[in-house]
């Protein structure tokens, strides 16, 4: 069948084939080639999606939908849906990359003859790649090299994804999975690095813009890359990039995607913002991540795996502008004041916290977590331990307001009911080392029989002798403990904590309510907790969650949008009376240094045992602030750490409320509410009646508060047990004193006594408080046993 050599034929012309044979070795060649081919198709599969080519991290956004930080994966990528990518852009990449794309199979035989005549010259491989092909080798293949084999599969693997896969899906991927520059994979991380808008909000010239930035941003962004290569300078890539540009928008107006109209809105380079170092979690970022992280997970609308995954949008309440400005007020205290190599004994492990809550939404705008998220771990905005001190004494005054006083002629059950709501005029005694009673007029008394004296700050006697009678107003105004922990007896600790919980605060947070040092605020609510806590005061007595997160977003759209809800914690006649109160303390009492020109402002100073921790928390009508100051070692392999005393820290003598604290929030807050309008706050109502005006035996009971304002409730708690380290307290005698008998002198009030003795205490109080074993609570070293977040246990 084969005639070779040729036996008809002599000489040379025996060996030259004949057209025949030529013909016939062709047709064979070129059979067996189709052979091969059709084997090879009908053999290969459409590939996995490399998994890289789909890693995702989460992106975070601050209040003004700027971009905080992108984090939580591998690469900077957040895919979105083809519907989220504006025709543009889609546009742009066909008309400059492959204007065929939606015709043809998947590759381009020009392109490929192309791609081995450069091959045969002994160039590379590269050219006569369609969309199609560039999304296989780029989320298919996983394989970057030109070298003919990968070249091969990728023609192969490109047909048949051309022919299985639609064009709409092949888009989409090629866009989401496409490298342009600047660390960002997918044209919605683009968006951001480059213009920080969404991808959907993009105009034609940034989407022609961004389509030259895939033919290499090295060569083509305007920042430079000079690191990479010297002649990637800014002013050559701004020449490269603009030539591009308007060489791709000319493209979209000949193949009809775009007008001549609006291509001529677009002839010079958008403005680019300047690139960003990668996603680091440093400074105050990690801690607010981690907040919005504790909100997303705790919305239930996405669950920790999911999260871990990436791919969300997770838009916040902070604001950069406070975030920064907290910082800086923090920063500048430590700088001039806190100084560890002169003063190691005082001034190393100070910490500080601090949150500012929005009076009107409980929206969080700004937080102090600490030094350094990567450093120190712990939120200091959040739970630390860190006792309230006085800044609890405005829930004993609300509770006062709200439910009243028991009459002291009613038992348990029946006095819950009959109660005297209390004016701000009612008087109190403010002696030092005031022996406490019950709201019945006998002696408190823990299990032991042990008796308990209330301290003032610095020992002093506050009133007029003999009887040193002062009004709530002024008790609050100099912090005065004698007075209001009777009133806190005189309500009902239950009550107390009640309007605690109702103000905002976590029932677990709460601790010690069986004791009468509960109303100085030995209990430890978190920074973010008692600014959202003030600010239902600030708002006439409606209460909001603090919350942080405003919605979240991913492929599949919005997922979670936060709602606020509110409900009336406290009538405005109650809220208000505790706002004009607290005006006072800034304006004339131990608050006067957080007063802020021009603007009304109401806080509290507070101070706790053995100086171990201080605060102030105060709010103008807008904004609720919480700064808190304690020392506490950070070593977490250190065992029984606990909080250490403030004597001498700063070089002050102690650190009240009043001192760092309250400098810190000033500071912050001057500018924070600088671009805010002055406002007052609401005109308070009159309330009451004034309690223990006169040495009566009893004042008469008003009538029954209404449904709104009580609630019935079980006896007040017996006190549990408490290891006090006094001595006990001289027997009382048989008559005891009642709470309205003024003059009644049973030897408990003298100087003699047990000053501090009992659990706790508060502003200059020297007591020890409950411990969490006293108080039937479990919990680790840092005092956080009632959960890890403002939200308590379940996060």
């Amino acid at each position: 069948m084969i005639d070779y050599p040729r036996h008809d034929k002599d000489g040379w012309h025996r060996w030259v084939p004949s057209w025949r044979l030529v013909s016939g070795l062709c047709i064979a060649f070129f059979g067996c080639l189709v052979g091969a081919a059709g084997l090879a198709y009908a053999m290969v599969t459409i590939p996995v999606i490399d998994e890289s080519a789909t890693a995702q991290n989460n992106v975070y956004y601050w209040a003004d939908n700027t971009q905080m930080v992108a984090t939580g994966g591998d690469r900077n990528r957040q895919s979105v849906d083809l519907s989220q990518i504006p025709k543009e852009m889609r546009n742009a990449v066909i008309s400059q990359e492959n204007k065929t794309f939606y015709s043809d199979s998947g590759i381009d035989p020009k392109g490929i003859a192309r791609a081995v005549f450069n091959m045969a010259k002994g160039g590379d491989t590269q050219g006569g790649s369609t969309i199609t092909q560039q999304y296989v080798k780029n989320a298919m293949l996983n394989d970057q090299s030109q070298t003919v084999s990968r070249k091969v599969k990728e023609i192969f693997v490109s047909i048949k994804v051309g022919a299985d896969v639609s064009k709409d899906d092949i888009l989409e991927g090629y866009l989401n999975s496409a490298y342009y520059g600047r660390g960002a994979y997918g044209i919605q991380a683009a968006s951001r690095a480059y213009f920080n808008v969404d991808a959907v909000d993009l105009n034609p010239g940034q989407c022609a813009f961004l389509s030259a930035m895939l033919k290499g941003a090295t060569y083509y962004d305007p920042a430079g890359s000079v690191s990479i290569d010297p002649a990637a300078t800014p002013e050559a890539n701004k020449k490269r990039a603009h030539s591009q540009m308007q060489d791709t928008l000319d493209k979209m107006v000949e193949y009809g995607h775009l007008s001549q109209a609006e291509r001529a809105k677009y002839t010079e380079l958008p403005t680019t913002k300047n690139p960003q170092s990668n996603a680091k979690l440093g400074g105050q970022i990690g801690y607010l991540v981690r907040l919005a992280k504790s909100s997303v997970l705790k919305s239930g609308k996405v669950t920790e795996q999911q999260l871990e995954k990436g791919g969300y949008s997770i838009y916040t309440t902070f604001e950069k502008k406070k975030v920064d400005e907290m910082e800086k007020a923090v920063q500048k205290v430590y700088k001039e004041k806190i100084d560890p190599k002169k003063r190691p004994e005082t001034d190393t492990h100070v910490q500080f916290g601090g949150a500012s809550i929005d009076t009107q939404t409980g929206a969080i705008k700004a937080i102090y977590g600490g030094e350094d998220a990567t450093k120190h771990f712990t939120n200091n905005a959040d739970v630390t331990g860190a006792q309230v001190g006085s800044t609890f004494k405005p829930f004993v005054l609300a509770a006062a307001m709200k439910w009243g006083v028991r009459d002291p002629d009613l038992g348990p059950v029946q006095a819950q009911d009959e109660r005297t709501i209390v004016s701000p005029k009612s008087l109190y005694s403010g002696k030092n080392k005031l022996k406490i009673n019950n709201y019945d007029g006998s002696i408190w008394e823990n299990e032991e029989g042990e008796q308990w004296r209330q301290e003032n700050d610095g020992q002093d006697n506050v009133g007029d002798p003999p009887d040193y009678k002062i009004d709530l107003r002024e008790a609050m105004r100099e912090s005065v403990n004698s007075a209001y922990v009777q009133l806190g007896m005189d309500v009902g600790l239950d009550k107390v904590k009640e309007a605690a919980v109702d103000s905002g605060l976590l029932k677990d947070s709460l601790t010690g309510a069986d004791f009468p040092s509960f109303s100085l605020g030995i209990s430890d609510p978190s920074a973010i907790r008692m600014a959202g806590a003030y600010a239902t005061f600030a708002d006439s007595g409606k209460q909001r969650e603090p919350y942080s997160v405003t919605k979240v977003t991913s492929k599949d759209g919005t997922i979670y949008t936060h709602k606020v809800e509110e409900k009336q914690a406290f009538t405005a006649q109650v809220a208000d009376n505790v706002t004009d109160i607290l005006k006072t303390v800034v304006e004339e009492g131990t608050g006067k240094n957080a007063r802020l020109p021009g603007r009304e402002v109401a806080g509290k100073t507070g101070t706790t045992d053995g100086n171990r921790s201080a605060w102030f928390v105060g709010y103008t009508p807008q904004l609720s602030t919480a700064i808190s100051m304690y020392r506490y070692p950070d070593d977490e392999t250190m065992k029984d750490r606990t909080f250490l005393e403030m004597y001498g820290t700063g070089g002050e003598k102690k650190i009240h409320g009043a001192s760092f604290p309250s400098t810190i929030w000033k500071d912050y807050m001057s500018d924070a509410v600088k671009d805010l309008k002055a406002e007052k706050f609401p005109e308070p109502q009159p309330i009451g009646e004034v309690v223990n005006a006169a040495p009566s035996p009893s004042p008469t009971p008003s009538p029954s508060p209404s449904a709104s304002e009580t609630e019935k409730t079980s006896p007040s708690p017996t006190p549990s047990p408490s290891d006090t380290e006094t001595a006990p307290s001289p027997p009382a005698p048989s008559d005891t004193c009642r709470v309205f008998d003024w003059n009644c002198d049973d030897g408990s009030n003298s100087g003699n006594g047990n000053g501090g003795s009992g659990p706790g205490g508060s502003e200059g109080s020297e007591s020890p408080s409950p411990t969490s074993s006293e108080t039937g609570e479990e919990g680790d070293n840092n005092g956080n046993s009632r959960g890890n977040t403002i939200w308590g246990t379940n996060g």
